[in-house]
């Protein structure tokens, strides 16, 4: 499936109302100006949800709001530029957010990097990026929206934890160790505020096309082949696919859903032969 029909395929599925309680809901997107980021706006948006699109990537975020708002006329958004792991910045953007709309419903903790480096050559500043911008950021992000849905006595955070998070690959030991992390704080989460009214959940992807596999792949850096062929579905997935995913952990359709990491990977971590 081309990603314009993937995109429009889950668009005309949000707007089909199968998803519960997610219009007029106030959701804090990170990492919001490519890839699953900007598929996840592009879902919500057309669940007539308002979106705080949080990135450091100004221009970006401006053209996911352009697209947002042609497709979605009167669609509520803002944008803020800022870094997942700058404590006083996340901290600002979200009680600049509580004073615009009152509160934060949805949390969809997306933002990261990946790191690709032989774990004997790894400089450490690369670790602590890895660690300060996947884990860090994901704990400042949930404690500033936490904060805010403990006080209402409800709200969702979805954080992205990944397929790396459950299963290992070599030269890739700061970006695993980070998003098992992810994993583990989500569960810690879940257990500590689902008393008070909020459910945390996580999603561990696995390859997807988006626009950086694809520049990936045009340069000869990744075998597309290789990787479809390691899958057992025979393919990578869409970002659409993984806001879906995105999509029904947020909505009241998961009501009872709370500490669970959503594996979307096509199989590649229950494959154990190789």
């Amino acid at each position: 499936m081309r990603m314009q029909d993937s995109m429009a395929a889950l668009v005309g599925m949000a707007r089909g109302n199968g998803f519960a309680g997610l219009a007029d809901k106030v959701v804090f997107i990170t990492g919001a100006a490519s890839g699953l980021g900007r598929a996840m706006a592009h879902a919500f948006a057309a669940c007539q949800s308002r979106l705080v699109l949080f990135d450091m990537d100004a221009e970006g975020m401006e053209r996911v709001r352009a697209e947002l708002e042609a497709a979605n006329p009167g669609v509520g958004i803002q944008c803020r530029q800022g870094l997942v792991n700058d404590e006083a910045a996340v901290d600002q953007v979200f009680a600049e957010t509580e004073q615009a709309w009152g509160h934060v419903d949805v949390l969809l903790n997306n933002a990261g990097i990946s790191m690709n480096c032989p774990t004997l050559e790894l400089p450490g500043d690369q670790w602590r990026k890895a660690m300060d911008v996947n884990l860090n950021g994901v704990f400042y992000c949930a404690r500033a929206a936490g904060r805010l849905m403990t006080a209402r006595g409800r709200g969702v955070i979805v954080n992205t934890s990944s397929m790396y998070g459950v299963v290992a690959a070599p030269n890739r030991a700061a970006y695993c160790a980070s998003k098992a992390a992810v994993a583990m704080l989500t569960k810690s989460l879940a257990v500590e505020w689902g008393p008070l009214g909020v459910r945390v959940n996580a999603i561990a992807p696995g390859y997807v096309r988006t626009a950086l596999v694809d520049d990936l792949v045009a340069r000869g850096r990744m075998d597309l082949d290789a990787l479809s062929r390691r899958t057992p579905l025979g393919r990578l997935g869409t970002p659409e696919e993984i806001a879906a995913l995105v999509l029904f952990l947020a909505s009241d359709n998961a009501a009872f859903i709370n500490g669970h990491v959503a594996v979307a990977d096509g199989g590649w971590s229950a494959y154990g032969y190789i």
